[in-house]
C-alpha cells in the first residue's frame, strides 16, 4: 500500500514538473495563428464550392 501512495506522489511531483514547463503563446501569437486559420477555412470554402457547382453542371449534361 505504501509503494502505491509513493507511486501516487511521484506521479503527482512528475506533473507539477511538466506543468510549470508549458508556455502559453501571447496575445498577439494567438491571434495570428487564429486569422492563419479563419483564412484558410475560407479558401477552402471557396474551393470546395466551386468544385461542387462544376461537378453539379457536369452532372446535368450527362443526365
Amino acid at each position: 500500500m505504501k509503494k502505491m501512495i509513493t507511486k501516487v506522489q511521484d506521479f503527482f511531483k512528475d506533473l507539477k514538473s511538466e506543468i510549470l514547463k508549458v508556455t502559453y503563446p501571447s496575445r498577439h501569437e494567438t491571434i495570428g495563428s487564429t486569422t492563419v486559420v479563419i483564412v484558410f477555412t475560407i479558401i477552402v470554402s471557396l474551393f470546395l464550392a466551386i468544385v461542387d457547382v462544376v461537378l453539379v453542371r457536369l452532372l446535368r449534361l450527362a443526365v
